[in-house]
């Protein structure tokens, strides 16, 4: 009888043991495998937030970017005769910027056009590159990447990138750690325009 008794304690003992490991490798394995799903869906969010889609320029130019002083040399809507529209849009990330490019091929003789009405406005003005490129010239001012190309980030040499304004937000010592540049790329041998804005 005295045996049994002693016994019996330390088998509920061993029992609210097993439970209690249980209980931390569930607890720990859920710990574990919440933060891999949240880091996957973080990740995916990330990748997924440049937007190509030109069904959604209206959307971006007119609600989403919100410094509009930046985009108001952009088109109110993509011209009915343009052609090779492409769109790039990203929102930023952290210390990431956010850009606006609207690319596409038109008419020469518009091109022509514009292209005589932002040489004399452009307060910069760069033959091929990209903002590193711009930046780093005396007396340079960042721009852009071609974020509309399929195969490179900078302008090749037949593009004119003129600088419409390009505001310094940075701190003493920092120039241009912050800031925002906008303005228009051309290419008049292919008739081919760039609206950019970047904010950083």
């Amino acid at each position: 009888m005295k045996l049994f008794l002693t016994d019996r304690p330390n088998s509920s003992t061993h029992l609210v043991k097993i439970t209690m490991i249980f209980l931390l490798s569930l607890g720990s394995l859920g710990i574990v495998g919440g933060s891999f799903f949240l880091r996957k869906a973080s990740n995916n969010t990330v990748d997924t937030k440049t937007i190509t889609n030109t069904t959604r320029y209206g959307e971006i130019r007119n609600q989403i970017w919100s410094n509009k002083e930046q985009i108001k040399h952009f088109p109110n809507q993509i011209p009915k005769d343009a052609t090779n529209v492409r769109l790039a849009y990203s929102p930023g990330f952290s210390q990431q910027s956010s850009y606006f490019q609207l690319r596409m091929k038109e008419r020469p003789e518009k091109i022509k056009k514009v292209l005589l009405k932002y040489r004399e406005i452009a307060k910069h003005k760069y033959r091929g590159g990209n903002t590193n490129d711009h930046a780093n010239l005396p007396n340079g001012v960042p721009t852009t990447f071609f974020y509309t190309s399929d195969a490179q980030d900078s302008f090749p040499t037949t593009y004119e990138i003129l600088v419409l304004n390009a505001e310094n937000r940075g701190t003493p010592g920092f120039k241009w750690n912050h800031g925002d540049s906008y303005g228009v790329a051309i290419d008049s041998s292919a008739s081919e325009i760039v609206y950019w804005a970047e904010a950083w």
